[in-house]
């Protein structure tokens, strides 16, 4: 059983939501994103989607693609990515890291030189946007072989009859993308996620955690209740983006709004 599995199927059997926070690597340098990392987690994160740099982040709003653009403004690649891992690793071999980016970085590596190199750093599991289950029948082949799972995506606008193939091939959770739209956006209606969740639960028992529209304690709270957890991104990258030039001021900052985050969880 992965690692991502084991964290997930623990919160669910202790009745805590998992709270899943997404920054970008190297955003906004390097060296902060391994101490960010661990100070997530210190502040009650279950799992960290740990971005990596890509110059057309389709599926983004302004705000994470200028976490994108600062990274790769650093010359973060890849292979800094991973190694930034496999540093995180050398303190937490606990909490669970999701690479969750774009497939050409993966494709200019090559899958399988990817995936070992993935595998040996300790990361956990992928979130490819641009590649659909549908497709990714090589990609995932290779990171069924080095223990890597794969987790899909699921929209508003998913049928029945898709998402019954999507929660198939995903491992670990299913991450259902509450809106219409890019990552940051505001506008989100919980009553519907509410009546979504409810058709994809009669379709598969794997764990959904809702992301996009996260902004802060109240609206975790408010999704949690109808999910085994949420996914935070945007309203962290969104402090990175405050205090580029105080870099001290991040990590105060983050934890406090992803420890608020978890107290709100916690009373559920």
């Amino acid at each position: 059983m992965s690692r991502l599995t084991i964290k997930v199927e623990a919160n669910q059997t202790a009745g805590r939501k998992s709270l899943v926070a997404y920054i970008v690597a190297g955003d906004p340098v390097k060296d902060l994103t391994v101490k960010l990392m661990h100070a997530m987690v210190d502040a009650g994160v279950d799992i960290i989607e740990l971005g990596f740099p890509f110059s057309d982040p389709e599926a983004e709003g302004p705000v994470i693609q200028l976490a994108h653009e600062r990274a790769l403004k650093h010359g973060t690649s890849l292979r800094d990515v991973l190694l930034m891992v496999e540093e995180f690793r050398q303190g937490d071999t606990d909490t669970p890291v999701i690479l969750m980016g774009y497939l050409n970085p993966i494709e200019l590596m090559g899958y399988e030189a990817f995936c070992v190199f993935a595998s040996s750093t300790g990361v956990d599991g992928t979130i490819i946007v641009n590649l659909p289950p549908e497709e990714s029948g090589v990609f995932s082949s290779h990171l069924e072989n080095h223990d890597i799972d794969s987790v899909y995506l699921l929209a508003p606008t998913t049928t029945d009859k898709r998402a019954a193939y999507v929660t198939a091939q995903s491992r670990g959770f299913v991450y259902y993308v509450s809106l219409k739209g890019t990552t940051g956006a505001s506008n989100l209606d919980v009553t519907d996620v509410g009546e979504k969740l409810s058709r994809f639960r009669e379709i598969s028992s794997l764990p959904v955690m809702v992301g996009f529209g996260i902004k802060d304690a109240a609206t975790a709270a408010e999704v949690a209740q109808i999910s085994d957890g949420v996914v935070v991104g945007s309203a962290i990258v969104n402090l990175i983006a405050k205090h580029e030039n105080e870099l001290g001021s991040v990590i105060p900052d983050v934890t406090e709004l992803l420890g608020g985050i978890r107290k709100s969880l916690d009373k559920i």
